[in-house]
Order: C-alpha cells, then structure tokens, then sequence
C-alpha cells in the first residue's frame, strides 16, 4: 500500500497516525507542544496535508499543529459509498477535533479547505460548534465562486466526461494544468508528490466525486459568505496573486467584506504558496497566529441551540 508513495510523503507519514473517526481511517499529523495553542490546517482539492508539511517546523515552535488528510484525499480512506460534501467534511473535522480534545483553535485553510472552514464558522454563529476559533487564515480559496476561473480539467471532471478523463489522467497532464496555476517556483518534486497520494487508495476514481464541493460553493454561497461578513475574530487573508483559479480579486473581495481581515499580497506566488515558497508563507503565518488577538466574543447563544 505504501510502496509507491515518494520519499518525502514517507516521511509526512512518519510523522502521524490513523484515526477512526465516524467509520472513516483519517491519517492525522498531531505535531508541537501539547499544551500549545492549536492550529487547524484545512487542504485543499485535489492535494492532501501534505501540501502543508514545509510550514509545519515553522508553526509547531509556538503551536500544537493538527494536519490531516479529509476523507478522500492523501492518506485517508477514499470510500465510494459516502457524500463528500463539506457540510459532512466539516461534520468529520468537528468530530476529530472532538476526539482529540480541543476546546479551542486558530484555522489555517486553503483552496477546498476555506469553504471547510466558513462551514465551520456558520456553525460557530449558530451555537452549534463544540470548539471555539480564536482566529481565521484564508489561503487562495474560490469561496467568491462567481469569481473563479475553473481549470479545463475541473470543467471535465464536472461533465459527463468525468470518468473517460480520469481513465485518461497521467502525471504529466496533470502537471500542465498544475503548472497553470502556479509560479514558476514550485518543483516538480512537489507535483510528484502531489501525483502520487491522489492515486493512493485509488483516489483518481474519486475525483468525480470530490469535486462537487464546487458546486456547493454557489448552494451554500449565502450561508458561507454570510458566516464570514460576521466574522468577529482576527482574520487574514493570504493570497498568491499568480494563482489562475481562485483569483487575487476573490482575496481583494474577502479582504474587503472580512470586518478588520488584513490582506497579504505574496507576490510573485500562485495558487500553493506554501508549497511555491514555504519559508515566506511559514514566517508569515507564524507571526499572525502568534499576535492575534480575538476582539469582542460572539454574544451568547439561546441555550437550546447549544
């Protein structure tokens, strides 16, 4: 099972376990200080933890670090009999935070994983979240998806065409569309990487199917955009400008609709900044999560929401 995976996802391995959450094996990277303050990261599509697996030294100097793989994706279980809406990736996310006994966390997310975590934060507003969130970090995310500029293969794995593209997938078309969203900076060993843990668990036969989140990106438009024009905790808004898909006028636009977010330009980046530069998107992050300081707190929810 793991005779294929590259060096560096071995070693991303190494440093986790597998979980079983509501029925699904999660691979989970549980990294820092125990008693440190957390920090959630939240992948994006079609990638996995992994893609965070540079800026984690960086963040677990000052943070107890929870990475892991949704299901679907990476290391996880990728099953043919489950929704993969991120109403229930969410749900899964709640349920390990639970499991490993965090009251309380700062949320890292990119690309997928920003509509993760607005779920999240709708929840949150409802009173229906068992954990707080002390601050928000949103990464190159097509939550304005009226805004988005879908890749062809994205297109294809929306049509009736899906499964004939996947068949005919290859690592190297893979890397094209890639590379149309990237800088010149991201090395081919990332996008091996990349390759690799998408066909692990035979998760190319999957994408079809995780790739309706982007539908529910215009379902949920409301209920999401809305949870984060009421955000009330520290905010950031880090975007690669390169990035092709989820363009830098969706950060501008979140920027400006986040009360009090900061926006942070890392020019010369595309759509995976922490893989395209990790050192300047971990010390970035790191002095945000370090300084943030939560404003005034939700007012309290009727206790029949609770």
């Amino acid at each position: 099972m793991t005779s294929s995976l590259t060096e560096s996802v071995h070693a991303w391995r190494a440093r986790g376990r597998f979980l079983t959450i509501a029925g699904r094996s999660l691979f989970v990277v549980d990294a820092g200080p125990r008693h440190a303050p957390p920090v959630l990261l939240l992948h994006g599509f079609p990638s996995s933890s992994h893609d965070f697996h540079q800026i984690v030294p960086a963040l677990e100097r000052d943070h107890r670090v929870i990475a892991f793989d949704l299901p679907g994706f990476g290391l996880s279980d990728k099953p043919t009999e489950y929704s993969y809406s991120l109403v229930e990736q969410a749900e899964i996310t709640t349920l390990l935070l639970r499991h490993l006994a965090i009251h309380t966390t700062q949320i890292v997310a990119h690309d997928m994983g920003t509509s993760v975590a607005s779920e999240l934060l709708a929840l949150r507003e409802r009173g229906l979240l068992p954990f707080e969130v002390d601050a928000v970090v949103l990464m190159n995310g097509s939550v304005h998806i009226e805004l988005a500029q879908l890749t062809p293969s994205q297109k294809l794995l929306r049509s009736r065409f899906a499964s004939t593209f996947v068949k005919l997938s290859s690592r190297k078309l893979f890397g094209a569309q890639i590379h149309r969203i990237v800088s010149r900076s991201l090395p081919e060993s990332a996008l091996d990487d990349m390759w690799c843990l998408m066909n692990h668990k035979d998760g190319l036969a999957r994408l079809p199917q995780t790739i309706s989140y982007v539908a529910e990106r215009t379902r949920f438009w409301h209920r999401w955009v809305g949870a984060l024009t009421r955000l009330d905790v520290p905010a950031l808004v880090l975007w690669g400008p390169e990035d092709t898909v989820a363009v830098m006028a969706i950060g501008e636009r979140l920027a400006s609709e986040i009360p009090g977010a900061r926006l942070e330009r890392l020019e010369g980046l595309g759509h995976y900044p922490q893989l395209e530069d990790p050192e300047r998107v971990g010390s970035v992050l790191s002095e945000f999560l370090r300084t943030a300081r939560p404003r005034q707190p939700m007012p309290s929810q009727p206790a029949l929401l609770r």
